[in-house]
């Protein structure tokens, strides 16, 4: 099973992928070289929070690699309503020849009035820093929407924050699996679980049994909660498609956000979408 961003704006009636190819790809090196048109595909509807907020905010819509498509998305979005919003397209390739859909973006971008285009090559110009995001002169109460490797996410949003933004107006889209452990039996965080350093959620007990910690549910999901307790987990996509995140239930009854593409086995439960309903007691 593979996850890719959409790249075309909503609402047109189709859906575009824009899929990178990878040497040794198998999905990539088929859909790419071997696909032709008129072949039928098994496919699950869109689905992730990675979306265009609908206020009119100014927007930072800040990209390495392919990790260009859904904010070439979001821009498709913005092209398409004739938005008035003040808009940065900041954009990092490695050179001009690996800068995927840049004329297609760069029509986009001269379409809306209040638009301004960034690109950096890293192989002549350098890597995006704080320094030169400062020199922007982004507005504090813009919304960023970042995607990109998790090493650049991660970066960005450190520089996006030290110069103002809200933490919670700086999104992120990980399109790409971190390493993964597993859930409560391989150890490879560097805190013992602990409580999350945030105030006391109010929702149901979630007993993370072999991590020995107890807590009331706050947050989204379970996954998220794990996370802030630094209780080991093992996920990938985030929703509910990939089923690596699928942990024993021991006790309790969950509800789902968003549902998940195919349910998971009795007695257990899928913690990147789960929401607890009464007490929980999860193998972790």
């Amino acid at each position: 099973m593979r996850s890719y961003s959409l790249s075309s704006a909503p609402g047109t009636g189709s859906y575009r992928i824009s899929v990178k190819h990878e040497p040794h790809g198998v999905a990539s090196g088929y859909l790419t070289t071997q696909l032709r048109a008129g072949a039928v595909l098994e496919v699950a509807a869109p689905r992730g929070e990675f979306v265009l907020g609908d206020d009119t905010s100014p927007v930072v819509l800040l990209s390495a690699g392919i990790g260009v498509t859904p904010v070439l998305a979001m821009l498709h979005q913005l092209a398409a309503e004739r938005s008035t919003r003040r808009i940065w397209w900041i954009h990092a390739a490695r050179t001009p020849d690996e800068h995927p859909l840049a004329a297609e973006a760069h029509a986009l971008i001269e379409s809306l009035p209040n638009a301004v285009e960034h690109i950096y090559y890293s192989a002549t110009d350098g890597r995006i820093t704080r320094d030169r995001l400062a020199e922007l002169a982004l507005p504090s109460d813009a919304t960023a929407y970042i995607c990109g490797p998790a090493a650049f996410m991660s970066e960005m949003t450190t520089a996006l924050t030290a110069l103002g933004l809200d933490p919670s107006r700086v999104r992120t889209e990980l399109f790409g699996a971190l390493p993964a452990t597993n859930p409560g039996i391989a150890d490879r965080t560097t805190r013992a679980p602990h409580p999350p350093a945030s105030e006391p959620g109010t929702g149901p007990l979630v007993t993370f049994a072999r991590s020995g910690i107890a807590v009331p549910f706050a947050g989204k999901n379970v996954l998220e909660l794990a996370e802030a307790c630094d209780v080991p987990t093992r996920w990938s996509c985030r929703t509910g498609v990939c089923q690596t995140c699928v942990t024993p239930l021991l006790s309790g009854t969950i509800t789902y956000s968003p549902d998940p593409l195919e349910p998971a086995p009795e007695g257990q439960a899928l913690i990147c979408c789960a929401q607890p309903t009464s007490d929980l007691v999860l193998d972790m």
